[in-house]
């Protein structure tokens, strides 16, 4: 069968790959709709990952039930199902602690073992979570839409009454989703991209233009302030909007070499909190399920295009949004 393969850094092409069989405790997918994530393109180039190649991409992806292997219940053939692609060692004092996404030893379907951009995978069948009715190309916004939980649940939502989120790409809208899920009313999406910002408001958020004279004028203006555009000087520069008291969250797999400048008496003296998120935590995934049903119709503009695997592996190989894109996915 045809498959997205890494074959080393900077090394990807579709090629022939053998079919996979479910064995003990693993279910057999049939993947129905597979997203592009940054962090696909940050594997291929090695900013992201161990470098476990040959491997094919895709960690954001769902699908039906083809076969079960031996011991597995909960789940028969013609189940539609999601997965949770972490693959966490669960004795290392991270995972004991109930934080398997910074497991020392963290793998991840699509990261060290075939993901889904391959039309058949074997997964663990404890990886699996029933999507019901849900759309194959929404359901698979669960992965990413776990990572934002993670990231407001990291970041904290008290006393925070609007938030501000930098970067109107299918994370950053993400982000916003779930914060109006957990109440946050008030929620305002800041790029560069007039087409972006048109459908920021198509979807019920407030939109600035990051050159804009109102965005330039926002100083300590919002209790929750998030950069999820993977643009250092972003991260560095969003502080100045963080309300006294507020939090800023990190949201992005940024270049490892790049640095920025802070001024710990501000942090200090305004209580700022500061977070990072990484990844997604076990209950994540039925959590970011029921965030998508929550949000009803308009979350479906997150997805742009659909495509094969041949136009899949360009744009991944070719990141970036000046076509207007945002969620793309491999359908099969």
């Amino acid at each position: 069968m045809k498959a997205i393969l890494f074959t080393g850094r900077n090394a990807a092409t579709v090629a022939d790959v053998p079919e996979p069989v479910a064995g003990p405790g693993e279910v057999l997918v049939n993947v129905r709709a597979s997203g592009i994530c940054h962090t696909d393109h940050d594997i291929l180039i090695g900013n992201y990952g161990r470098d476990a190649f040959p491997v094919v991409p895709g960690h954001e992806f769902s699908g039906v039930v083809l076969a079960v292997g031996a011991g597995v219940t909960g789940f028969s053939e013609g189940d539609r199902v999601v997965i949770d692609p972490n693959l966490a060692c669960e004795t290392c004092r991270y995972c004991r602690a109930g934080m398997p996404n910074l497991c020392d030893q963290l793998g991840a379907y699509g990261v060290t073992v075939n993901g889904g951009f391959e039309p058949l995978v074997a997964v663990a069948a404890s990886k699996l979570h029933a999507i019901g009715d849900l759309d194959f190309a929404v359901a698979a916004l669960a992965e990413p839409m776990g990572c934002a939980l993670n990231g407001i649940r990291a970041t904290g939502l008290d006393n925070v009454t609007n938030a501000l989120v930098f970067g109107a790409g299918p994370m950053g809208m993400l982000i916003a989703f779930g914060l109006k899920g957990q109440g946050i009313g008030d929620v305002t999406v800041v790029d560069v991209a007039e087409r972006k910002l048109e459908m920021v408001q198509s979807m019920g958020f407030a939109a600035l233009h990051a050159d804009s004279d109102a965005c330039k004028a926002l100083r300590q203006s919002h209790d929750f302030v998030a950069d999820a555009t993977g643009l250092s000087k972003v991260a560095e520069s969003m502080i100045a909007q963080v309300a006294t008291g507020g939090k800023a969250l990190f949201f992005s797999v940024y270049p490892q070499a790049d640095r920025i400048s802070l001024s710990p008496f501000e942090i200090f003296r305004r209580q700022i909190r500061i977070a990072g998120a990484h990844s997604l935590a076990r209950a994540d995934i039925p959590n970011a399920i029921d965030a998508i049903r929550a949000a009803g119709p308009a979350i479906e503009q997150v997805v742009s295009h659909r495509v094969d695997l041949d136009e899949a592996l360009e744009k991944m190989t070719t990141m970036g949004g000046g076509d207007g894109r945002m969620k793309v996915q491999a359908v099969f």
